[in-house]
Protein backbone atom coordinates (compact mmCIF):
# COMPACT_ATOMS: atom_id res chain seq x y z
CA UNK A 1 0.00 0.00 0.00
CA UNK A 2 1.42 3.40 -0.80
CA UNK A 3 -0.18 7.09 -0.01
CA UNK A 4 1.20 10.04 -1.30
CA UNK A 5 2.08 12.82 1.04
CA UNK A 6 -0.50 15.09 2.31
CA UNK A 7 -2.35 17.17 5.13
CA UNK A 8 -3.30 14.52 7.72
CA UNK A 9 -6.19 16.94 9.08
CA UNK A 10 -3.81 16.47 12.27
CA UNK A 11 -1.76 19.67 11.82
CA UNK A 12 0.88 16.79 10.23
CA UNK A 13 2.06 15.55 7.27
CA UNK A 14 1.44 12.26 5.97
CA UNK A 15 4.34 10.02 5.63
CA UNK A 16 4.65 7.80 2.55
CA UNK A 17 5.59 4.19 2.75
CA UNK A 18 5.78 0.73 0.47
CA UNK A 19 4.98 -2.52 1.68
CA UNK A 20 7.12 -4.01 -1.12
CA UNK A 21 6.97 -7.64 -2.21
CA UNK A 22 8.48 -10.22 -0.28
CA UNK A 23 11.31 -12.28 -1.35
CA UNK A 24 13.09 -15.67 -0.12
CA UNK A 25 11.12 -17.11 3.30
CA UNK A 26 8.10 -16.17 4.31
CA UNK A 27 7.13 -14.26 7.59
CA UNK A 28 5.15 -16.30 9.78
CA UNK A 29 3.24 -13.17 11.07
CA UNK A 30 2.28 -9.65 9.38
CA UNK A 31 4.77 -6.63 9.58
CA UNK A 32 2.77 -2.82 10.21
CA UNK A 33 3.14 -2.03 6.60
CA UNK A 34 1.00 -5.77 5.77
CA UNK A 35 -1.57 -4.64 8.44
CA UNK A 36 -1.87 -1.15 6.82
CA UNK A 37 -2.73 -3.30 3.67
CA UNK A 38 -5.66 -4.80 5.12
CA UNK A 39 -8.93 -4.22 3.72
CA UNK A 40 -9.96 -2.58 7.65
CA UNK A 41 -7.25 -0.72 7.54
CA UNK A 42 -8.71 1.80 4.63
CA UNK A 43 -8.44 5.73 5.33
CA UNK A 44 -5.48 5.03 7.88
CA UNK A 45 -2.48 7.39 7.36
CA UNK A 46 0.94 6.41 8.61
CA UNK A 47 1.86 9.93 10.25
CA UNK A 48 4.82 8.77 11.96
CA UNK A 49 7.54 6.31 12.75
CA UNK A 50 8.06 5.35 9.55
CA UNK A 51 11.32 3.15 10.15
CA UNK A 52 9.41 0.65 11.86
CA UNK A 53 7.31 -0.57 9.24
CA UNK A 54 8.72 -3.90 9.28
CA UNK A 55 8.29 -4.44 12.92
CA UNK A 56 6.39 -7.94 13.29
CA UNK A 57 2.73 -7.95 14.50
CA UNK A 58 1.86 -11.17 16.24
CA UNK A 59 -1.47 -9.90 17.85
CA UNK A 60 -3.60 -6.68 18.98
CA UNK A 61 -4.72 -5.32 21.75
CA UNK A 62 -7.66 -2.02 22.75
CA UNK A 63 -6.26 0.59 25.10
CA UNK A 64 -9.27 1.88 26.68
CA UNK A 65 -7.99 2.35 30.73
CA UNK A 66 -5.47 4.08 32.11
CA UNK A 67 -3.42 1.18 33.36
CA UNK A 68 -3.23 -0.48 30.66
CA UNK A 69 0.22 -0.92 30.88
CA UNK A 70 0.77 -4.57 32.83
CA UNK A 71 -1.53 -6.41 29.78
CA UNK A 72 0.84 -4.54 26.73
CA UNK A 73 2.69 -7.51 25.12
CA UNK A 74 5.69 -7.51 22.53
CA UNK A 75 4.72 -7.39 19.32
CA UNK A 76 1.39 -6.02 19.46
CA UNK A 77 -0.82 -3.14 17.30
CA UNK A 78 -2.28 -1.35 20.21
CA UNK A 79 -5.41 0.04 19.22
CA UNK A 80 -7.42 2.99 21.11
CA UNK A 81 -9.47 6.26 21.09
CA UNK A 82 -7.36 7.96 23.12
CA UNK A 83 -10.04 7.92 26.43
CA UNK A 84 -7.19 7.57 28.77
CA UNK A 85 -5.55 10.67 27.95
CA UNK A 86 -8.44 12.77 26.74
CA UNK A 87 -7.44 15.21 29.78
CA UNK A 88 -3.76 15.14 29.24
CA UNK A 89 -2.43 14.77 25.45
CA UNK A 90 0.95 15.73 26.32
CA UNK A 91 1.52 12.54 27.61
CA UNK A 92 0.78 10.79 24.86
CA UNK A 93 4.63 11.08 23.66
CA UNK A 94 5.86 9.65 27.12
CA UNK A 95 3.46 6.80 26.68
CA UNK A 96 4.81 6.09 23.32
CA UNK A 97 8.05 5.54 24.89
CA UNK A 98 7.19 3.48 27.62
CA UNK A 99 5.41 1.43 24.48
CA UNK A 100 8.62 0.89 22.88
CA UNK A 101 10.33 -0.29 25.87
CA UNK A 102 7.56 -3.38 25.96
CA UNK A 103 8.62 -3.84 22.83
CA UNK A 104 4.87 -2.97 20.68
CA UNK A 105 4.57 -2.87 17.53
CA UNK A 106 2.70 0.04 16.61
CA UNK A 107 -0.20 2.35 17.71
CA UNK A 108 -3.30 2.52 15.97
CA UNK A 109 -5.12 6.33 17.16
CA UNK A 110 -8.64 6.87 16.36
CA UNK A 111 -8.85 10.95 17.05
CA UNK A 112 -11.91 12.83 16.51
CA UNK A 113 -14.05 12.33 19.84
CA UNK A 114 -11.71 12.43 22.57
CA UNK A 115 -8.23 14.01 21.01
CA UNK A 116 -8.73 16.16 17.98
CA UNK A 117 -5.46 16.94 17.05
CA UNK A 118 -2.29 14.43 17.82
CA UNK A 119 0.25 16.62 19.35
CA UNK A 120 3.69 17.44 17.36
CA UNK A 121 5.59 16.30 20.34
CA UNK A 122 4.16 12.66 19.72
CA UNK A 123 5.18 12.67 16.23
CA UNK A 124 8.65 13.58 16.92
CA UNK A 125 8.60 10.73 19.74
CA UNK A 126 7.44 7.89 17.07
CA UNK A 127 9.77 9.04 14.32
CA UNK A 128 12.71 9.08 16.54
CA UNK A 129 11.59 5.60 18.38
CA UNK A 130 10.66 3.95 14.72
CA UNK A 131 7.42 3.56 16.16
CA UNK A 132 4.62 3.72 14.13
CA UNK A 133 2.12 5.55 14.55
CA UNK A 134 -1.13 5.61 12.83
CA UNK A 135 -4.26 7.51 12.73
CA UNK A 136 -7.28 5.44 11.90
CA UNK A 137 -10.30 6.26 9.84
CA UNK A 138 -13.34 7.64 11.51
CA UNK A 139 -15.22 4.18 10.39
CA UNK A 140 -13.09 1.47 11.31
CA UNK A 141 -14.31 -0.85 13.58
CA UNK A 142 -11.72 -2.01 16.16
CA UNK A 143 -13.17 -5.43 16.00
CA UNK A 144 -12.74 -5.66 12.10
CA UNK A 145 -8.96 -4.72 12.28
CA UNK A 146 -8.43 -6.92 14.88
CA UNK A 147 -10.15 -10.03 13.47
CA UNK A 148 -8.31 -9.25 10.24
CA UNK A 149 -5.15 -9.36 11.91
CA UNK A 150 -6.06 -12.80 13.70
CA UNK A 151 -6.52 -14.15 10.68
CA UNK A 152 -3.64 -13.08 8.53
CA UNK A 153 -1.35 -14.23 11.29
CA UNK A 154 -3.02 -17.49 10.89
CA UNK A 155 -2.76 -17.66 7.34
CA UNK A 156 0.81 -17.06 7.06
CA UNK A 157 1.40 -19.59 9.61
CA UNK A 158 -0.52 -22.11 7.94
CA UNK A 159 1.50 -21.39 4.60
CA UNK A 160 4.69 -22.21 6.89
CA UNK A 161 3.83 -25.29 7.80
CA UNK A 162 2.66 -26.49 4.86
CA UNK A 163 6.24 -25.07 3.33
CA UNK A 164 8.07 -26.61 5.80
CA UNK A 165 6.25 -29.63 5.31
CA UNK A 166 7.02 -29.73 1.25
CA UNK A 167 10.70 -28.60 2.53
CA UNK A 168 10.76 -31.86 4.41
CA UNK A 169 9.35 -33.73 1.99
CA UNK A 170 11.83 -32.54 -0.77
CA UNK A 171 14.77 -32.68 1.32
CA UNK A 172 13.95 -36.46 2.21
CA UNK A 173 14.10 -37.12 -1.80
CA UNK A 174 17.44 -35.15 -1.92
CA UNK A 175 18.78 -37.71 1.02
CA UNK A 176 17.03 -40.67 -0.14
CA UNK A 177 18.11 -40.52 -3.89
CA UNK A 178 21.68 -39.89 -3.23
CA UNK A 179 21.90 -36.19 -3.23
CA UNK A 180 25.00 -34.55 -2.32
CA UNK A 181 25.86 -31.14 0.01
CA UNK A 182 25.49 -29.22 -3.28
CA UNK A 183 21.84 -30.48 -3.36
CA UNK A 184 20.94 -29.34 -0.35
CA UNK A 185 22.74 -26.45 -1.12
CA UNK A 186 21.20 -25.22 -4.43
CA UNK A 187 17.49 -26.26 -2.74
CA UNK A 188 18.21 -23.82 0.55
CA UNK A 189 19.78 -21.08 -1.90
CA UNK A 190 15.78 -21.47 -4.11
CA UNK A 191 14.25 -20.53 -0.65
CA UNK A 192 15.98 -17.84 0.81
CA UNK A 193 16.30 -16.57 -2.79
CA UNK A 194 20.13 -15.13 -2.69
CA UNK A 195 22.60 -18.29 -1.73
CA UNK A 196 23.40 -20.89 0.68
CA UNK A 197 26.97 -22.60 2.08
CA UNK A 198 27.79 -25.42 3.77
CA UNK A 199 30.98 -25.29 6.15
CA UNK A 200 32.96 -27.46 7.79
CA UNK A 201 33.79 -27.52 12.20
CA UNK A 202 36.26 -24.70 11.58
CA UNK A 203 34.36 -22.66 8.87
CA UNK A 204 36.03 -23.85 5.78
CA UNK A 205 33.09 -23.58 3.35
CA UNK A 206 32.62 -27.02 1.66
CA UNK A 207 29.93 -25.61 -1.45
CA UNK A 208 28.34 -22.50 -1.88
CA UNK A 209 25.59 -22.17 -4.40
CA UNK A 210 23.78 -18.84 -5.35
CA UNK A 211 20.08 -18.86 -6.69
CA UNK A 212 20.61 -15.07 -7.93
CA UNK A 213 22.09 -14.99 -11.07
CA UNK A 214 23.12 -11.34 -10.38
CA UNK A 215 25.04 -12.23 -7.22
CA UNK A 216 27.78 -14.34 -7.35
CA UNK A 217 29.96 -16.81 -5.09
CA UNK A 218 32.53 -14.33 -4.63
CA UNK A 219 29.98 -11.47 -3.67
CA UNK A 220 28.53 -13.20 -0.80
CA UNK A 221 32.12 -14.86 0.19
CA UNK A 222 33.14 -10.99 0.16
CA UNK A 223 30.37 -10.20 3.35
CA UNK A 224 31.96 -9.64 6.49
CA UNK A 225 31.21 -13.09 8.18
CA UNK A 226 34.00 -14.55 6.05
CA UNK A 227 38.02 -13.63 6.66
CA UNK A 228 40.29 -13.05 4.15
CA UNK A 229 41.45 -16.53 3.36
CA UNK A 230 37.76 -16.90 2.79
CA UNK A 231 36.47 -19.35 6.44
CA UNK A 232 33.24 -18.78 7.95
CA UNK A 233 33.71 -16.64 11.06
CA UNK A 234 32.38 -19.52 12.81
CA UNK A 235 33.76 -18.05 16.65
CA UNK A 236 31.68 -14.90 15.90
CA UNK A 237 29.08 -16.29 14.29
CA UNK A 238 26.21 -17.33 16.97
CA UNK A 239 24.07 -19.89 15.35
CA UNK A 240 20.62 -18.99 15.47
CA UNK A 241 20.92 -15.24 14.79
CA UNK A 242 19.81 -13.18 11.97
CA UNK A 243 22.74 -10.31 11.13
CA UNK A 244 23.22 -8.02 8.31
CA UNK A 245 26.44 -6.50 6.74
CA UNK A 246 27.86 -5.48 3.95
CA UNK A 247 30.82 -6.81 2.04
CA UNK A 248 34.10 -6.33 3.55
CA UNK A 249 35.38 -2.07 2.24
CA UNK A 250 31.73 -1.50 1.91
CA UNK A 251 29.91 0.98 3.92
CA UNK A 252 27.07 0.48 6.55
CA UNK A 253 26.58 -0.86 10.07
CA UNK A 254 28.12 -4.21 9.28
CA UNK A 255 27.46 -7.21 11.82
CA UNK A 256 24.25 -5.94 13.36
CA UNK A 257 22.49 -7.92 14.69
CA UNK A 258 18.81 -7.82 13.05
CA UNK A 259 16.96 -10.58 14.66
CA UNK A 260 13.32 -10.05 13.86
CA UNK A 261 14.01 -6.83 11.70
CA UNK A 262 15.27 -6.09 8.60
CA UNK A 263 14.68 -3.82 5.67
CA UNK A 264 12.45 -5.66 3.23
CA UNK A 265 14.46 -4.30 -0.02
CA UNK A 266 15.54 -6.53 -2.81
CA UNK A 267 19.15 -6.00 -2.21
CA UNK A 268 22.11 -7.80 -3.31
CA UNK A 269 25.70 -9.04 -2.31
CA UNK A 270 27.04 -5.77 -3.50
CA UNK A 271 24.64 -3.57 -1.04
CA UNK A 272 23.70 -5.66 2.33
CA UNK A 273 22.92 -9.14 3.12
CA UNK A 274 21.03 -10.57 5.81
CA UNK A 275 22.87 -14.27 6.91
CA UNK A 276 21.70 -16.75 9.92
CA UNK A 277 23.16 -20.40 10.56
CA UNK A 278 22.89 -23.26 12.23
CA UNK A 279 25.15 -26.10 13.31
CA UNK A 280 25.05 -29.46 11.61
CA UNK A 281 24.80 -32.16 14.13
CA UNK A 282 25.66 -35.83 13.81
CA UNK A 283 25.33 -38.39 16.04
CA UNK A 284 22.92 -38.79 19.53
CA UNK A 285 21.54 -36.61 21.02
CA UNK A 286 22.29 -36.55 25.57
CA UNK A 287 19.26 -37.88 26.72
CA UNK A 288 20.73 -39.03 29.72
CA UNK A 289 24.49 -38.12 31.37
CA UNK A 290 25.77 -41.65 30.12
CA UNK A 291 25.19 -40.71 26.54
CA UNK A 292 27.41 -38.90 24.28
CA UNK A 293 26.80 -36.07 23.02
CA UNK A 294 26.17 -34.79 19.43
CA UNK A 295 28.98 -34.28 17.43
CA UNK A 296 29.47 -30.59 15.21
CA UNK A 297 29.62 -31.37 11.79
CA UNK A 298 29.99 -28.09 11.00
CA UNK A 299 27.43 -25.13 9.52
CA UNK A 300 24.64 -24.72 6.88
CA UNK A 301 24.50 -20.89 6.26
CA UNK A 302 21.46 -18.97 4.84
CA UNK A 303 21.61 -15.90 2.74
CA UNK A 304 18.55 -13.50 1.86
CA UNK A 305 17.38 -10.10 1.05
CA UNK A 306 15.48 -10.02 4.22
CA UNK A 307 16.07 -10.59 7.97
CA UNK A 308 15.46 -14.54 8.87
CA UNK A 309 13.11 -15.31 11.50
CA UNK A 310 11.98 -18.30 13.68
CA UNK A 311 10.25 -20.40 10.88
CA UNK A 312 13.60 -19.41 8.26
CA UNK A 313 15.84 -21.00 11.37
CA UNK A 314 13.06 -23.82 11.18
CA UNK A 315 13.53 -24.58 7.72
CA UNK A 316 17.52 -24.52 8.13
CA UNK A 317 17.54 -26.84 11.20
CA UNK A 318 15.69 -29.26 8.04
CA UNK A 319 18.88 -28.42 5.63
CA UNK A 320 21.06 -28.81 8.48
CA UNK A 321 19.41 -32.20 9.18
CA UNK A 322 19.83 -33.57 5.81
CA UNK A 323 22.81 -32.20 5.15
CA UNK A 324 24.22 -33.96 8.23
CA UNK A 325 22.64 -37.30 6.68
CA UNK A 326 24.90 -36.30 3.83
CA UNK A 327 27.54 -35.93 5.57
CA UNK A 328 27.60 -38.56 7.74
CA UNK A 329 27.31 -40.84 4.69
CA UNK A 330 30.11 -40.00 3.24
CA UNK A 331 32.07 -40.24 6.31
CA UNK A 332 30.93 -43.71 6.52
CA UNK A 333 32.08 -44.45 3.13
CA UNK A 334 35.11 -42.29 3.44
CA UNK A 335 36.31 -43.57 7.08
CA UNK A 336 36.14 -47.27 5.10
CA UNK A 337 38.43 -46.37 2.22
CA UNK A 338 40.58 -44.41 4.11
CA UNK A 339 41.26 -47.23 7.13
CA UNK A 340 42.03 -50.12 3.57
CA UNK A 341 44.31 -47.14 2.34
CA UNK A 342 45.80 -46.37 5.85
CA UNK A 343 46.10 -50.07 7.02
CA UNK A 344 48.30 -50.97 3.46
CA UNK A 345 50.69 -48.03 4.22
CA UNK A 346 51.42 -48.68 7.61
CA UNK A 347 52.17 -52.29 6.79
CA UNK A 348 54.68 -51.25 4.25
CA UNK A 349 56.43 -48.96 6.51
CA UNK A 350 56.56 -51.17 9.08
CA UNK A 351 58.27 -53.61 7.14
CA UNK A 352 55.19 -55.90 6.14
CA UNK A 353 56.39 -56.54 2.42
CA UNK A 354 55.52 -59.95 0.78
CA UNK A 355 56.57 -58.57 -2.48
CA UNK A 356 57.64 -55.71 -3.74
CA UNK A 357 56.00 -56.15 -6.93
CA UNK A 358 52.42 -56.76 -5.22
CA UNK A 359 52.92 -53.66 -3.12
CA UNK A 360 54.03 -51.24 -6.34
CA UNK A 361 51.08 -53.02 -7.97
CA UNK A 362 48.41 -52.58 -5.29
CA UNK A 363 49.38 -48.99 -4.80
CA UNK A 364 49.27 -48.74 -8.54
CA UNK A 365 45.33 -49.66 -7.90
CA UNK A 366 44.81 -46.76 -5.58
CA UNK A 367 46.42 -44.24 -7.71
CA UNK A 368 49.88 -43.93 -5.95
CA UNK A 369 53.19 -44.21 -7.67
CA UNK A 370 55.78 -45.66 -5.53
CA UNK A 371 57.80 -47.03 -8.34
CA UNK A 372 60.39 -43.84 -8.54
CA UNK A 373 62.40 -42.10 -4.88
CA UNK A 374 60.10 -41.06 -2.26
CA UNK A 375 60.51 -39.21 0.60
CA UNK A 376 58.35 -39.69 3.12
CA UNK A 377 56.95 -36.78 5.72
CA UNK A 378 54.80 -37.32 8.57
CA UNK A 379 52.85 -34.30 9.86
CA UNK A 380 51.76 -35.13 13.93
CA UNK A 381 49.43 -32.82 16.15
CA UNK A 382 50.73 -31.73 19.03
CA UNK A 383 48.47 -33.71 21.92
CA UNK A 384 49.39 -31.44 24.50
CA UNK A 385 48.54 -28.06 23.00
CA UNK A 386 45.01 -29.44 21.27
CA UNK A 387 42.13 -28.28 22.61
CA UNK A 388 39.77 -30.51 20.24
CA UNK A 389 36.63 -31.42 22.42
CA UNK A 390 36.64 -35.26 22.07
CA UNK A 391 33.18 -35.34 20.36
CA UNK A 392 34.77 -33.35 17.71
CA UNK A 393 37.86 -35.10 17.30
CA UNK A 394 37.54 -37.35 14.65
CA UNK A 395 35.87 -34.68 12.32
CA UNK A 396 38.86 -32.65 13.13
CA UNK A 397 41.12 -35.23 12.57
CA UNK A 398 39.42 -36.16 9.00
CA UNK A 399 39.77 -31.93 8.37
CA UNK A 400 43.80 -32.43 9.38
CA UNK A 401 43.79 -35.81 6.56
CA UNK A 402 41.53 -33.81 3.87
CA UNK A 403 43.60 -30.93 4.04
CA UNK A 404 46.81 -32.50 3.71
CA UNK A 405 45.52 -34.56 0.72
CA UNK A 406 44.17 -31.52 -0.86
CA UNK A 407 47.24 -29.48 -0.76
CA UNK A 408 49.64 -32.44 -1.70
CA UNK A 409 47.98 -33.39 -4.82
CA UNK A 410 47.82 -30.58 -6.11
CA UNK A 411 51.38 -30.56 -6.43
CA UNK A 412 51.92 -34.51 -7.07
CA UNK A 413 48.73 -36.14 -7.64
CA UNK A 414 50.76 -39.67 -7.25
CA UNK A 415 51.83 -38.75 -3.85
CA UNK A 416 49.89 -41.09 -1.08
CA UNK A 417 48.54 -39.41 1.64
CA UNK A 418 47.00 -41.08 4.64
CA UNK A 419 45.70 -40.21 8.08
CA UNK A 420 45.86 -42.32 10.91
CA UNK A 421 44.63 -40.88 14.31
CA UNK A 422 46.56 -37.31 14.83
CA UNK A 423 49.37 -38.35 12.19
CA UNK A 424 49.46 -37.89 8.76
CA UNK A 425 51.38 -39.85 6.52
CA UNK A 426 52.45 -38.22 3.17
CA UNK A 427 54.68 -40.37 0.35
CA UNK A 428 55.71 -37.98 -2.49
CA UNK A 429 58.28 -37.65 -5.30
CA UNK A 430 61.81 -36.75 -3.77
CA UNK A 431 63.47 -33.86 -3.92
CA UNK A 432 66.72 -32.38 -2.74
CA UNK A 433 66.86 -31.46 0.83
CA UNK A 434 66.19 -27.56 0.33
CA UNK A 435 63.60 -27.86 -1.98
CA UNK A 436 61.89 -30.58 -0.35
CA UNK A 437 61.91 -28.69 2.79
CA UNK A 438 61.07 -25.27 1.02
CA UNK A 439 58.08 -27.59 -0.66
CA UNK A 440 56.52 -29.13 2.68
CA UNK A 441 57.03 -25.32 3.89
CA UNK A 442 54.49 -24.56 1.26
CA UNK A 443 52.18 -27.41 2.03
CA UNK A 444 52.36 -26.62 6.08
CA UNK A 445 51.03 -22.56 5.28
CA UNK A 446 48.41 -24.07 3.19
CA UNK A 447 46.93 -26.64 5.49
CA UNK A 448 47.29 -24.03 8.27
CA UNK A 449 45.12 -21.65 6.34
CA UNK A 450 43.53 -21.78 3.30
CA UNK A 451 43.81 -25.62 2.67
CA UNK A 452 41.32 -25.92 5.99
CA UNK A 453 43.31 -28.36 8.60
CA UNK A 454 42.13 -26.91 11.13
CA UNK A 455 43.81 -24.38 13.62
CA UNK A 456 46.04 -26.90 15.41
CA UNK A 457 49.42 -26.62 16.06
CA UNK A 458 51.79 -30.11 14.56
CA UNK A 459 55.18 -30.55 13.52
CA UNK A 460 56.51 -32.30 10.68
CA UNK A 461 59.52 -34.31 9.65
CA UNK A 462 60.96 -35.29 6.68
CA UNK A 463 63.29 -38.24 5.91
CA UNK A 464 66.33 -38.88 3.22
CA UNK A 465 64.86 -40.41 -0.50
CA UNK A 466 64.18 -43.65 -0.21
CA UNK A 467 65.38 -46.23 -3.62
CA UNK A 468 62.98 -48.45 -3.46
CA UNK A 469 59.98 -50.56 -1.98
CA UNK A 470 62.49 -52.00 0.81
CA UNK A 471 63.70 -48.54 1.90
CA UNK A 472 60.12 -46.94 2.96
CA UNK A 473 60.19 -49.04 6.32
CA UNK A 474 63.96 -46.75 7.34
CA UNK A 475 63.04 -43.61 5.79
CA UNK A 476 59.98 -43.80 7.69
CA UNK A 477 61.73 -44.19 11.01
CA UNK A 478 63.96 -41.38 9.77
CA UNK A 479 60.83 -39.20 9.47
CA UNK A 480 59.70 -39.98 12.56
CA UNK A 481 63.02 -38.88 14.19
CA UNK A 482 63.17 -35.57 13.02
CA UNK A 483 58.83 -35.03 13.87
CA UNK A 484 60.13 -35.87 17.17
CA UNK A 485 62.98 -33.33 17.30
CA UNK A 486 61.16 -30.84 15.70
CA UNK A 487 58.42 -30.86 18.13
CA UNK A 488 60.85 -30.65 20.96
CA UNK A 489 62.73 -27.67 19.55
CA UNK A 490 59.99 -25.64 18.27
CA UNK A 491 57.40 -26.35 20.79
CA UNK A 492 54.66 -28.48 18.66
CA UNK A 493 54.97 -26.86 15.43
CA UNK A 494 58.68 -28.04 14.27
CA UNK A 495 59.64 -28.79 10.44
CA UNK A 496 63.08 -31.18 10.38
CA UNK A 497 64.54 -32.83 7.72
CA UNK A 498 66.63 -35.67 8.96
CA UNK A 499 69.63 -34.38 7.82
CA UNK A 500 69.54 -31.58 9.45
CA UNK A 501 69.64 -33.06 12.47
CA UNK A 502 73.10 -33.28 13.24
CA UNK A 503 74.28 -34.24 16.54
CA UNK A 504 70.80 -35.52 17.50
CA UNK A 505 70.94 -38.63 14.58
CA UNK A 506 73.97 -39.75 17.12
CA UNK A 507 71.82 -39.30 20.04
CA UNK A 508 68.94 -40.83 18.45
CA UNK A 509 70.82 -44.01 17.62
CA UNK A 510 71.83 -44.34 21.63
CA UNK A 511 69.11 -47.65 22.10
CA UNK A 512 69.32 -46.96 26.29
CA UNK A 513 68.06 -43.03 26.70
CA UNK A 514 68.35 -43.59 30.37
CA UNK A 515 72.50 -43.39 29.64
CA UNK A 516 72.17 -40.51 28.26
CA UNK A 517 69.80 -38.99 30.68
CA UNK A 518 72.20 -39.80 32.93
CA UNK A 519 75.51 -38.02 31.15
CA UNK A 520 73.62 -34.95 30.82
CA UNK A 521 73.06 -35.00 34.43
CA UNK A 522 76.62 -35.75 35.11
CA UNK A 523 77.84 -33.20 32.91
CA UNK A 524 75.40 -30.21 33.34
CA UNK A 525 74.72 -30.90 37.04
CA UNK A 526 71.73 -29.43 38.64
CA UNK A 527 71.27 -27.26 35.50
CA UNK A 528 69.95 -30.39 33.52
CA UNK A 529 66.86 -29.92 35.81
CA UNK A 530 64.43 -27.07 36.06
CA UNK A 531 64.28 -27.50 40.01
CA UNK A 532 64.81 -23.26 39.86
CA UNK A 533 63.48 -20.91 37.42
CA UNK A 534 67.28 -19.49 36.82
CA UNK A 535 68.49 -22.64 35.17
CA UNK A 536 66.80 -22.69 32.28
CA UNK A 537 68.46 -18.91 31.49
CA UNK A 538 71.88 -20.50 32.62
CA UNK A 539 71.52 -23.04 29.44
CA UNK A 540 70.56 -20.77 27.17
CA UNK A 541 73.57 -18.48 28.38
CA UNK A 542 75.73 -21.49 28.08
CA UNK A 543 74.21 -22.69 24.46
CA UNK A 544 74.85 -18.99 23.05
CA UNK A 545 78.67 -18.88 24.79
CA UNK A 546 79.27 -22.57 22.84
CA UNK A 547 77.71 -21.00 19.98
CA UNK A 548 79.94 -17.74 19.32
CA UNK A 549 83.23 -19.71 20.51
CA UNK A 550 83.36 -18.07 23.94
CA UNK A 551 83.21 -14.75 22.60
CA UNK A 552 82.14 -12.54 25.56
CA UNK A 553 81.06 -9.78 23.27
CA UNK A 554 79.13 -11.28 21.00
CA UNK A 555 77.44 -13.83 23.43
CA UNK A 556 76.65 -10.38 25.45
CA UNK A 557 75.18 -8.84 22.23
CA UNK A 558 73.00 -12.28 21.31
CA UNK A 559 71.24 -12.22 24.78
CA UNK A 560 70.91 -8.66 24.88
CA UNK A 561 73.08 -8.34 28.47
CA UNK A 562 75.75 -5.75 29.47
CA UNK A 563 79.23 -7.28 29.22
CA UNK A 564 79.50 -7.41 33.27
CA UNK A 565 76.45 -9.26 33.77
CA UNK A 566 77.47 -11.89 31.13
CA UNK A 567 80.95 -12.48 32.99
CA UNK A 568 79.13 -12.86 36.60
CA UNK A 569 76.89 -15.48 34.79
CA UNK A 570 80.46 -16.88 33.54
CA UNK A 571 81.66 -17.09 36.69
CA UNK A 572 78.34 -18.67 37.96
CA UNK A 573 78.42 -21.37 35.02
CA UNK A 574 82.16 -22.60 35.93
CA UNK A 575 81.74 -23.05 39.85
CA UNK A 576 78.66 -25.64 38.79
CA UNK A 577 79.69 -27.21 35.49
CA UNK A 578 83.69 -26.32 36.28
CA UNK A 579 85.99 -24.48 34.20
CA UNK A 580 84.92 -25.15 30.49
CA UNK A 581 86.19 -21.84 29.30
CA UNK A 582 89.49 -23.56 29.32
CA UNK A 583 89.02 -27.05 28.84
CA UNK A 584 88.11 -28.00 25.42
CA UNK A 585 87.04 -31.44 26.38
CA UNK A 586 84.56 -30.03 28.81
CA UNK A 587 82.93 -27.97 26.38
CA UNK A 588 82.44 -31.07 24.05
CA UNK A 589 80.51 -32.61 26.78
CA UNK A 590 78.48 -29.51 27.97
CA UNK A 591 77.46 -29.43 24.12
CA UNK A 592 76.43 -32.84 23.88
CA UNK A 593 74.35 -32.51 27.12
CA UNK A 594 72.82 -29.56 25.84
CA UNK A 595 71.96 -31.12 22.85
CA UNK A 596 70.27 -34.46 25.44
CA UNK A 597 68.47 -32.42 27.23
CA UNK A 598 66.25 -30.87 24.57
CA UNK A 599 65.39 -34.48 23.14
CA UNK A 600 61.98 -36.27 23.19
Amino acid sequence: MSNDAKDSGFGQQELTFDAGVGHGFSAESLTVADVLSLPSMRGARLIGGAAGLDRVVELSNVMEVPDILPWVKPGELMLTTAYPIRDRPEDLAGLLETFDRHGLAAIGLKSGRYLEQIPEAAVRAADALGLPLIHLGEDVGFDEIMQEVLTGNLDRRAQVIARTEASMRELVDVVVGGGDLEDVCRMLAQWTGVAAAVTTLDGRVRCLRTADAEVSSAEVSALECFDRSGRFRVEDEPAGVSRRGEPRGGSGDAHTARTGSGRDDNSTASEALNWGNVVIEGGRRPAAETLPAASNLGRIVAFGAQALRAGDFRLLEQAAAAAALVITREQAITAVESKYRTDFVLEVLRGHIASSDRVLSHAHSLGWDLDRPISIAVAEVDSEADSTDASNKRTMQSLFADAWTKVVSQFDPRAAVVGSGDQVIVLLAAEPRERIVRRLEEFVSSVRGHGGGGRRQFSVGISRPAEGVSRLAPAYQEAMRALEVGRQLARGQGLRHYDSLGVYRLLLQVGEQTELRNFAEEVLGPLATDAKEEYAGLRETLQELLDHNLNVAETARALFFHYNTLRYRIGKLEQMVGPFTEDPDLRLSLALALQIVKLP
